[in-house]
């Protein structure tokens, strides 16, 4: 069944919408304000005792036997918001999805998973927006706005970048069909968001002064040929994360082997790749230091693939965006001198578009891009985004994402579309 319509809300109901808004906004500060403050702590308390990867494999069987016991509801991750979603007369996201989500990303960091925080971020806050206007009494259509509302206030305030986190919602969704009237109420709670998230004294990175040059042919031509890295790239980190995903689930019935399994992978190579401490966790250190092409190794963006697509292929939680950033920033810095590219421009559009490609979100990250580093980035990140982005083709990293010509096609027809039956097939 198709998702309700996101039309806006009459306007007497406009009153009420907001107010439920500015709620959801607030809850997505808080809650990721607490994660970002307790995800510095588990990291720096890993740098501190760097033999805590030693544990992964046992953090993984108890992590594992946690969500068999709870997270029947919860274990898709995003795929459950998208879901939720794109299915009329949903039940609804679990409330636990957001305390699960949180425990299991600081369990994946504090024991060495490469892991992001884009995904618990965006699940903690659908799941309290939908949550919040399931309890207020709200009608399903504004419900499903609210839950819009908390991935747009759980994005923007986690990276500290509001207006991408609101065009992340809207681009979210539907690939193809954009929730552009439901704008207002998505910025006004990534704004709101964010506010919040720096009122609790939370520091974003700071990344270096990134400064724009001339987008002429020449430059171009070059961007062309980045780009064409970019998608290869991600279609790399596709393939190799969900082959993992399906490898193990096919040889492995018992979600705590899977994890044991992916685990003692992580902990082989650390042992293997050199200097592999900054391939675990986040790895902000290695995309700051990516910006002036300082220490950043040719095969750095295929040793954090691997790193990452191992973790998350096995089953431990986070999200994908911070490794993907990794990646791209350090395919940028790698890629800058063969193809004269200034250093951190080529760093900073490697970071957005990788992820903006891989997600199906070009224009959200273009917008992340100006946010971070000035609008001198815009014309060269959509640029190198667009190719891209059509380069990679049909493909996400969510496999319950939607594409808008699959759906009008099947409605016309009377059944599934081929993207819902491949989806129920996983």
């Amino acid at each position: 069944m198709q998702a309700p319509s996101p039309s806006s809300p009459p306007r007497a109901v406009w009153p009420r919408a907001l107010a439920l808004t500015l709620l959801v906004g607030l809850a997505c500060g808080v809650s990721s304000g607490v994660f970002l403050m307790a995800l510095d702590a588990v990291t720096q308390a890993r740098l501190r005792h760097p033999a805590l990867v030693w544990g992964l494999p046992l953090a993984g069987v108890l992590l594992g036997a946690f969500y068999d016991r709870w997270g029947a509801r919860v274990q898709g991750g995003t795929n459950v918001v998208l879901d939720h979603l794109s299915t009329a007369g949903s039940p609804g996201i679990a409330a636990r999805m957001a305390p699960m989500v949180l425990l299991g990303t600081l369990v994946t960091h504090l024991f060495g998973g490469s892991a992001g925080r884009e995904g618990t971020a965006v699940q903690i806050g659908a799941s309290l927006g939908d949550n919040l206007a399931r309890r207020l009494g709200a009608d399903p259509s504004l419900a499903r706005r609210m839950t819009l509302a908390g991935v747009a206030g759980g994005f923007g305030a986690v990276f500290g970048t509001p207006f991408a986190g609101a065009l992340f919602a809207i681009e979210f969704g539907v690939v193809g069909a954009l929730e552009v009237r439901a704008a207002p109420w998505l910025l006004a709670s990534a704004l709101v968001g964010d506010r919040v998230t720096r009122a609790m004294g939370v520091r974003h990175t700071a990344f270096p002064p990134v400064e724009g040059v001339a987008l002429g042919p020449s430059l171009a031509l070059r961007w062309l040929v980045f780009a064409a890295a970019v998608a290869l790239l991600v279609r790399l980190f596709h393939a190799l994360t969900d082959g993992i995903k399906h490898q193990l689930a096919a040889r492995l019935s018992s979600r705590p082997a899977r994890l044991a399994l992916g685990g003692a992978t992580v902990l082989l190579l650390t042992a293997l790749v050199p200097d592999a401490g900054r391939y675990l966790g986040l790895g902000v250190s290695g995309i700051v230091a990516a910006f002036g092409a300082q220490d950043t190794a040719a095969w750095a963006p295929l040793a954090k693939l691997v790193f990452t697509a191992v973790t998350l292929g096995a089953g431990f939680i986070g999200g994908e965006v911070t490794p993907l950033f990794f990646m791209g920033a350090c395919l940028g810095a790698t890629l800058s001198g063969p193809l004269g590219l200034p250093p951190s421009l080529a760093a900073a559009v490697g970071l957005a578009t990788t992820f903006g490609t891989a997600a199906n979100a070009p224009i959200a990250l273009t917008v992340m891009a100006v946010e971070l580093y000035g609008p001198g980035v815009a014309p060269h990140a959509l640029l190198v985004g667009a190719v891209a982005w059509a380069l990679v083709g049909h493909r996400s990293l969510y496999s319950a994402q939607r594409w808008a010509r699959d759906k009008r096609l099947a409605r016309l027809e009377g059944r599934p579309s081929t993207r819902e039956l491949s989806d129920r097939a996983w």
